[in-house]
């Protein structure tokens, strides 16, 4: 039998019996930053052909055939659009040494692009981040839908490039890189 959890804060669990309480905007930031997940670049070409990009954790794999993946971006951000418009982008998988690139594509910076080394990917040409990202997929859209303020983008598979690296992740609201041999006798699943 478990034990209750403690409250940490407001919920919808204490005393409401059909869990229909409110969770604050705080609440749930705080919730998910104690989720660590991967850390990526979303980035495309927009209408006038300039370089735009924005930093994404929200990432998913959905489907290995065919290979099938979403990511959520801010409806109202000029990435969206060029995504939009263009119907293609590029997510780059950062490595534990592309934290400045992270913090730079996370905030409002003026020309991200000067910031870093980036030339086009090889296939149709999305800004590719190369000292940055240990991998680039090319994603084609296929899907989005839109939830509250932001728009869920479901997008093939149509080109990868990849090194060996390790991985920059993101939880309890800091960067860290992946450490690879914390359990170095768990199962590998898959």
């Amino acid at each position: 039998m478990s034990s209750p959890l403690p409250r940490v804060g407001h919920s919808g669990l204490d005393g409401d019996p059909d869990g229909a309480g409110h969770v604050s905007a705080d609440e749930y930031r705080r919730l998910m930053s104690c989720y660590p997940t991967g850390v990526a670049i979303v980035t495309a070409i927009d209408h006038s052909g300039a370089p735009c990009g924005m930093t994404c954790s929200s990432l998913t794999s959905v489907s290995v055939e065919p290979p099938t993946l979403l990511v959520s971006l801010r409806s109202a951000s000029r990435t969206l659009d060029a995504v939009r418009r263009g119907g293609r982008f590029a997510v780059n998988l950062l490595h534990s040494g592309g934290r400045r690139a992270a913090w730079v594509f996370s905030r409002r910076v003026p020309d991200r692009f000067s910031q870093t080394m980036w030339r086009p990917s090889p296939g149709f040409g999305a800004p590719w981040l190369v000292d940055d990202a240990f991998a680039v997929a090319e994603c084609l859209v296929t899907r989005e839908i839109v939830v509250a303020d932001h728009t869920i983008v479901l997008a093939e598979v149509v080109g990868v490039r990849q090194t060996e690296a390790t991985p920059l992740v993101y939880g309890m609201r800091r960067f860290s890189a992946w450490l690879s041999d914390v359990f170095t006798d768990a199962p590998v699943l898959g």
